[in-house]
């Protein structure tokens, strides 16, 4: 454990929702995925799982204009988007920037927009059934295709450019074809009962494949405009590619036939299958599938099935929100991303250094994610809700997890491969397990609470590995509280149990859960109990928004941190027990000092209730997550800004030095500029009132200045104009300042700052004109007496 105190903590990454349903794109080099979050479009990297950028994120309310539908060029350079507003908009997504916007001239909402590069066309298709091509040099529409009925559900340039054919379907379930040349339509094709969902084609053949509700794949010749094969596939098919003939095929559906026409789909079932389609023959079923089968009729598990030739790697994108990668060599998945988490419950640290963090959301599924390149792993097996994790420092590969389904899972991580499977499952409790503590000293028992109001004893078994399955059995059982328990701690040493309720209070108990006290003083539920790691003490968080340490012997309060504005419903001991860090349902962490009973830092990134904080074994990070749906990683900045510190008072020691060096060499101009970078304005004064004293032109010296020092000097001289004593100086340097004023970088603060002078020019101006005019008077007085004093000392 560090025990450095720890003065500041600064945003490491932060992960939000990038993807919420709508459409995905993938760029041609493989790197980036494009994802439509509610109104915007989110650009994913592959590599590392961060957000580079947001395409057409509102700045505020009154300009909000959502984005529809988008779509990626093959160039990996632009994205156009479709708005609310009926505005075309195309992006240099790179660079974020907007190239052009131009109206669409729909009756109705666009749908569907494609993009040719090659051909420098956009296609887009709308709600009012009709297709109209558009000439992007011009942005101009050139045709207007019709004939189809209702809304378009699928649009697609055919990929060889000669054809020069696009294809599109709506309600009427025919799919018809257009020449791009003469807008002139050349092939309807009929075949499907229901609603066609994708379209693919082969390149340099006349082959297309075109998926529907209907539960069938057909494989149309363009040539012929007849379907060559009707293959029922018995589940409603949501997205379909053909495989190309150079990819790099498994071995158990490889087909030396150069004429086989192979075909993946995906839809209802939640199981990628490949066909070929000119036998018939299901030739190969995914059997490593993480996708859940649709509960219910109509609800499709998998709504995007994406290939990336670069990589020889295809994507899943599934009704939850989760983007699945898998090669297409092996069917092994390659990376998974999580496109919304919803209210994160709980986070925990798990393997050897804390490489992976498991994530309870809103979900059944447990998310492990791989910290380095934030890849995502699905742990299955809960029925309901996860509520709560737990870990041990004795063996960091063993991961308990509790939920809504009333059920205790034990998880643990192969070493080499990483891999986590459940090796136990448990229900005794009659209610939800809103929290779960593992033993921290030895990996012997961990201890339960429920919304039962019991409190429970677990043993775990001696040898846990990896391939074998275990039995869970309860030690001890014990009714607890009145109310719902909310948070259960085991001491370091294993001896002592705590837990925190809704009744008010918080109860310490033996290890065979004896109760030995309770904690009386929060004036509302205990949210979170935790054991010091060096002290005889009990720190709790309530939602009367304080924290309390309380003596374990006495069981008496010693501190009470009094300074959040919401339910404290989280907090960790930091620093051997010298700090704490808590977190509220307001959205912000704290960080206190125990012994001042001080909050020496406030961090701001959440928007809402912080439910979760998990700390690294070395304190150097920490992870918080809550409703808002944002995962923050937080870094200990405290050594950097203390090694800062010490390298400016070095350089500000360095600089003061040289500035005395140049004031002795009488190197006025230079030492000007230092005295200016250190922001010094009684010594800029000095320096002024020096070289005005030589007969140096103030203009000159002045015009040398870089336009940052003319405006730091221009600050000096507002400062310096204050005082009637300095108000000459401060009035020849901003005359000076206003010669200069066309070469000034900073003309517009020059106006509003002026401003400010005025005042107290105009006071100066008033005082020294009525000096000025009793010097006249005293002047004439004095030459109106000399006569007669003249006359009196003759006399």
């Amino acid at each position: 454990m560090n025990n450095v105190l720890k003065e500041a903590f600064e945003v490491e990454s932060k992960y939000g929702a990038f993807y919420t349903g709508g459409n995905v794109q993938w760029s041609t080099d493989g790197k980036y995925i494009f994802c439509q979050k509610y109104g915007t479009v989110s650009i994913l990297s592959v590599e590392n799982g961060l957000i580079i950028s947001y395409l057409g994120e509102r700045n505020n309310s009154e300009e909000e204009d959502p984005i529809n539908t988008f779509i990626a060029s093959d160039n990996d350079l632009n994205i156009i988007t479709y708005h609310k507003s009926g505005l075309f908009k195309l992006w240099n997504w790179k660079v974020n920037k907007l190239i052009k916007l131009w109206k669409s001239i729909h009756k109705g909402p666009v749908v569907h927009i494609v993009h040719s590069v090659e051909r420098n066309l956009m296609a887009s298709g709308g709600t009012d059934g009709s297709v109209r091509l558009w000439d992007l040099q011009h942005h101009s529409c050139t045709h207007n295709l019709k004939e189809i009925q209702g809304v378009i559900s699928v649009l697609a340039f055919h990929p060889n450019i000669e054809k020069g054919l696009i294809f599109a379907a709506g309600d009427d379930i025919k799919i018809h074809g257009w020449n791009i040349e003469t807008g002139k339509k050349e092939i309807t094709l009929s075949g499907h009962f229901s609603k066609v969902t994708s379209l693919s084609f082969l390149k340099d053949e006349n082959y297309l494949v075109s998926s529907g509700r209907d539960r069938v794949l057909i494989l149309w010749n363009l040539s012929s405009a007849s379907s060559m094969r009707i293959l029922p596939v018995y589940e409603e098919i949501e997205d379909t590619f053909i495989i190309p003939k150079n990819a790099l095929l498994p071995v158990p559906f490889y087909d030396k036939d150069k004429n086989a026409v192979h075909v993946a789909a995906a839809g209802e079932k939640g199981v990628v299958k490949i066909w070929e389609m000119k036998t018939g023959k299901e030739v190969y079923v995914q059997e490593n599938s993480i996708v859940s089968t649709a509960k219910e009729p109509g609800i499709l598990s998998i709504i995007h099935l994406l290939y990336n030739a670069a990589s020889n790697n295809f994507a899943v994108v599934t009704v939850d929100h989760n983007i699945i990668i898998h090669s297409l060599k092996t069917f092994d998945y390659v990376k998974q991303f999580i496109g919304y988490t919803d209210e994160i419950l709980d986070i925990v640290y798990l393997g050897d250094n804390g490489s992976h963090m498991a994530i309870a959301t809103n979900s059944n599924d447990i998310k492990l994610y791989n910290i380095l390149t934030m890849d995502c792993e699905l742990l299955r097996g809960h029925t309901d809700i996860v509520l709560s994790l737990s870990t041990t420092p004795v063996n960091v590969y063993l991961l308990i997890s509790s939920g809504k389904d009333n059920n205790i899972r034990v998880w643990l991580m192969d070493k080499e491969t990483c891999k986590v499977s459940c090796i136990a499952s448990a229900i005794r409790h009659t209610a939800p397990i809103g929290s779960v503590e593992i033993s921290q000293k030895s990996v012997k028992f961990f201890a339960t609470v429920s919304q039962d109001s019991c409190l429970k004893l677990w043993s775990l078994p001696d040898n846990i590995n990896f391939k074998d399955t275990c039995s869970l059995n309860v030690i001890h059982t014990t009714l607890a509280h009145q109310k719902d328990i909310n948070s259960v701690t085991i001491s370091p040493n294993d001896k002592l149990i705590a837990t925190g309720s809704q009744d008010k209070t918080a109860k310490l108990w033996s290890d065979d859960l004896q109760l030995l006290g309770v904690f009386r003083g929060h004036r509302r539920g205990v949210w979170c109990v935790r054991f010091s790691p060096v002290d005889q003490v009990l720190l709790t968080t309530s939602a009367d928004c304080t924290l309390k340490i309380w003596s374990l012997t006495e069981l008496q309060c010693l501190k009470t941190f009094e300074g959040h504005e919401s339910s404290v419903l989280k907090a960790e001991f930091l620093s051997r027990g010298m700090q704490i860090i808590s977190a509220s349902g307001d959205g912000l962490l704290k960080l206190w000092n125990i012994k001042t009973s001080e909050c020496i830092c406030t961090l701001e990134q959440h928007e809402s209730r912080v439910w979760a904080l998990a700390v690294s074994r070395n304190e150097k990070n920490i992870i918080s997550g809550g409703s808002d749906s944002l995962l923050v990683i937080w870094k200990d900045v405290t050594e950097e800004k203390k090694i800062k510190a010490a390298m400016e008072l070095e350089q500000l020691a360095l600089e003061e030095q040289k500035l005395a060096n140049l004031l002795k060499a009488d190197k006025l101009t230079s030492a000007l500029k230092i005295a200016l970078k250190l922001e010094r304005p009684f010594q800029v004064l000095k320096i002024i009132e020096t070289i005005l004293k030589k007969n140096v032109s103030i203009e000159e010296t002045i015009n040398k200045l870089k336009p940052m020092y003319k405006e730091e000097l221009l600050k000096c001289a507002i400062t310096w104009n204050v005082n009637s004593k300095n108000c000459q100086v401060a009035q020849v340097v901003i005359n000076a300042l206003m010669m200069e004023m066309e070469t000034l970088e900073f003309q517009t603060k020059l106006t509003s700052t002026l401003e400010s002078v005025i005042p107290y020019t105009e006071r100066h101006y008033i005082r020294m004109t009525k000096l000025l005019q009793n010097l006249h008077l005293f002047t004439y007085t004095l030459n109106r007496m000399k006569p007669h004093m003249t006359s009196v000392e003759m006399n």
